[in-house]
């Protein structure tokens, strides 16, 4: 009895709070929590939370003893109790609490029993969706990024355990995010440190998703127990959150470890996982930050610059995606960087595959075109994404980028090209050319400009056009696209497929707009270019059927977006011009693109005809069509652009019958109204240094000189410099097409007389110049050598005797530049 007696009042005299704790574990830890005990205990907390502290403490120690001791049942019950207590109490006196809370969630982490380890997540979840009324300074959270990031990683020989480990290691993370994301005050996990264990172990659980194009797209919303069950789409669920947080200073810090993740695991190449994480970043952030990753990317592409070519090719592949879904956004600064790094990168590329083809010659590998082809797919990747990047953009900024790529083109014989191929030699450089034009021809697909000045300025016409002379057939058809791409307007292009004689072009339903006022301003400027590269484009030796048929679609766009009356006389000069080409041959083209030219201004003054609709031009131009099909079918695309075709052997017995006659044209539009007296004036192409860029070698860079001095220096046509300033005087001036025309004709028989006319005469002729200019010169000197007159008087020797002569100030003639 005495004993008894000891131990009750040893219990009496036991704090209150131990004693109600004591009372909610029952005898048998079978029989669960003791619910009227639990409901004394969680009264008492809220009605002392000074205790709060105390009775956390004192739970935490039954846990660690449960633990040891293997009693989980007892476990169970504890962290059932302090569930409820965290849920009811919501004071100031909670925090003591929370730190034996996560104590005690510690401890059964660190354990080695599956059970407690989800039991303790799924504790510290309910603890993470509380909201606190004030941060706590001191909390860290470091052992738990750690723990359940090693959760993810749960390599169990149970699958089912291994799963609901992981399981738990990903809720977990879920919750440390949600408890420490939103308050910058709070220690954060943005962190590199945090960042570097957090988004690998949800990559890694990611990377198990089977169907990746399943979940590619925007967040989707899966059903509870999918996000249960499936640890790979809760991880993705998880991440998508991550990013959804992330702000401006620590967007970086999330990214940077999953290219950590994909070079680790070498998931560049193939690169279908890279892809499907960066979709999943790209839907995840704030539109405004998406620059921001494309920035990472251009600088892991850095990075990763010497890697293989298939790895290079991923990392852009994965680039174009993110590009995909940024271009309708934000994009930021980084436009121009994007292209740089890309073109840089190209560049790069080119070398390799050129390095690697110097170092194999003489020993055809498989390896080395193995090497080679993985190149090409790099810069294929390439051009794809800047053709992509570029067509998305507005067009503002659309027209900076064709600028800046054009910029970049490097050209023959000059040296102040931005992308240095130097090094890189011809064949180099050729690559070069032909991959900017094709990244430019992808830029200007689909660009509608109001104007054809704001799509063809003259800094960007004249470097493109450039390329349009060189010898080499490819760079050429690539010229003529990007111009189709710019100058059609309205998507006429597509009908216009093929060269061929169109029986009715009203079928083709072609949409045309009144040429504006900007559109004829820029033909009297410019036309003359355009006119030119088509001409010399069609006296190339290499030309081939799609050569051909560019050129003829490049004619037919001219006609239905920028001709008027004067432009379509110009162009039916052209084609005539073009028609003399084949028959006199002064070029030495072979019998194809004789015919082949021919050919393409049959399908073309077949196609003008129709479209200004004068009956007596289409008349002509059918009877001569329908003549060449009975007696000449080779001069029409339809036979000489089959794979066998015979071609005659001369074109000079042909009778006049199967040519177009400018006389017949002049006679047929003569009466409905156009102003054919040009038509009598044969074309013949302006001289510009664009022939010196493309390595041309012509006769008329011999003559260009001689011209401009004989014309420059002819007696008779000086003109009057007191000529009367009238209205009709300032009228010719802007209207000054009539004496272009007559400038062009002067200048054509100069060049014909020098190549005509006998030496003797040649050499006769520049003796009068000479003289006449060797007279002027002396007058000039004798004017310069005398001196002026001076109001002291001049002084004069006559019979040997001095006379000093006086002129009047008001007399004396003084420079303009002296008088006031």
């Amino acid at each position: 009895m005495g004993r008894k007696g000891v131990c009750c009042c040893c219990a009496a005299l036991r704090p209150r709070y131990k004693r109600l704790v004591d009372n909610i574990f029952p005898e048998d830890p079978k029989d669960g929590l003791v619910k009227a005990d639990m409901e004394k205990l969680t009264f008492y907390a809220v009605s002392a939370p000074e205790k709060l502290d105390r009775i956390g403490a004192y739970l935490a120690e039954r846990l660690s003893r449960d633990v040891v001791r293997h009693r989980y049942g007892y476990v169970l019950i504890a962290m059932e109790a302090l569930d409820q207590l965290l849920m009811a109490c919501h004071s100031q006196s909670i925090k003591p609490f929370v730190e034996s809370f996560l104590h005690m969630v510690a401890k059964l982490l660190e354990s080695g029993e599956p059970k407690l380890q989800v039991l303790g997540t799924n504790s510290f979840v309910k603890f993470a969706n509380i909201e606190e009324d004030t941060p706590s300074y001191h909390r860290r959270y470091d052992f738990f990024v750690s723990r359940f990031s090693a959760m993810c990683h749960s390599c169990d020989h149970d699958p089912e355990i291994q799963t609901e480990i992981r399981i738990a290691g990903i809720r977990g993370i879920q919750g440390v995010v949600r408890k420490t994301v939103n308050d910058e005050l709070r220690a954060t996990i943005w962190e590199p440190q945090h960042m570097d264990k957090i988004v690998p172990s949800l990559l890694f659980n990611m990377q198990k998703i089977e169907d990746i194009d399943s979940r590619i797209g925007p967040p989707s919303s899966p059903t509870g127990g999918e996000k249960e069950e499936n640890p790979a789409l809760l991880a993705e669920n998880c991440f998508r959150e991550l990013l959804g947080r992330a702000t401006y200073g620590n967007m970086n810090n999330a990214v940077r470890p999953v290219f950590a993740h994909l070079d680790h695991h070498r998931l560049w190449d193939p690169n279908e996982f890279a892809v499907s994480c960066f979709k999943i970043i790209m839907y995840s952030i704030q539109a405004q930050y998406s620059h921001h990753v494309i920035q990472e990317i251009l600088g892991h592409l850095d990075v990763r610059k010497r890697d293989s070519p298939r790895v290079r090719a991923g990392i852009i592949q994965v680039l174009l995606e993110a590009v995909a879904i940024a271009a309708k956004g934000s994009i930021g600064p980084t436009v121009l960087e994007v292209f740089n790094t890309l073109l840089k990168h190209l560049r790069i590329s080119v070398d390799f595959e050129l390095g690697d083809r110097r170092s194999s010659a003489g020993s055809a590998t498989f390896s080395t075109s193995s090497k080679e082809s993985d190149e090409r797919i790099v810069q294929n990747a390439i051009i794809q994404t800047i053709g992509f990047f570029g067509s998305n953009l507005p067009d503002y900024q659309r027209s900076e980028i064709m600028m800046f790529i054009m910029g970049k083109v490097p050209v023959f014989g000059t040296t102040s090209q931005s992308l240095d191929t130097s090094h890189l030699g011809d064949l180099g450089t050729r690559r070069i050319q032909i991959m900017l034009l094709r990244s430019l021809l992808m830029v200007t697909s689909g660009y509608k400009a109001t104007t054809i000045t704001n799509a063809l300025p003259p800094p960007f016409l004249d470097p493109l056009l450039s390329p349009s002379l060189m010898e080499d057939s490819e760079l050429r058809q690539l010229v003529l696209e990007i111009l189709h791409n710019l100058i059609d307007r309205h998507d006429n292009r597509a009908k216009l497929r093929g060269i061929r004689i169109i029986p009715d072009v009203s079928d083709l339903k072609i949409k045309r707009d009144k040429i504006s006022r900007q559109d004829v301003s820029f033909m009297k400027k410019h036309g003359q270019q355009l006119y030119r590269h088509i001409y010399l484009g069609c006296k190339e030796e290499d030309n081939v059927q799609k050569n051909f048929e560019l050129l003829f679609t490049s004619l037919a766009l001219i006609t239905i977006e920028l001709a008027n009356e004067e432009v379509v006389i110009d162009l039916i000069r052209l084609a005539i011009a073009l028609q003399d080409i084949a028959i006199i041959n002064e070029d030495n083209l072979p019998m194809f693109n004789r015919c082949g030219v021919m050919a393409l201004v049959a399908a073309y003054l077949n196609f003008l005809s129709q479209m200004i609709a004068v009956p007596a031009f289409c008349q002509h131009v059918s009877k001569v069509i329908e003549t060449r099909s009975l007696e000449a079918s080779y001069f029409l695309p339809e036979t000489i652009f089959k794979d066998k075709c015979n071609l005659p052997k001369s074109l000079e017995k042909h009778e006049k019958n199967l040519f177009f006659l400018t006389n017949k044209i002049a006679e047929s539009l003569g009466g409905s109204g156009y102003s054919v007296e040009r038509l009598s004036v044969p074309y013949v192409p302006q001289v510009t240094d664009e022939d010196r860029l493309s390595r041309r070698k012509s006769i008329v860079d011999t003559v260009s000189i001689q011209v401009d001095i004989l014309t420059g220096n002819n007696i008779e046509d000086k003109i009057d410099n007191t000529e009367e300033i009238t209205f009709e005087a300032l009228k010719k001036a802007i209207d000054n097409n009539g004496l272009e025309e007559q400038e062009k004709e002067k200048r054509r028989l100069v060049i014909e007389k020098f190549q005509k006319a006998p030496f003797e005469e040649i050499a006769a002729q520049c003796e009068t110049k000479a003289n006449f200019l060797h007279d002027r010169l002396a007058q000039i000197l004798e004017l310069t050598i005398r001196p002026p007159p001076s109001p002291s008087g001049t002084m004069t020797i006559t019979a040997g005797h001095a006379h000093y002569q006086s002129v009047p100030v008001y007399e004396m003639k003084f420079p303009d530049l002296c008088v006031y």
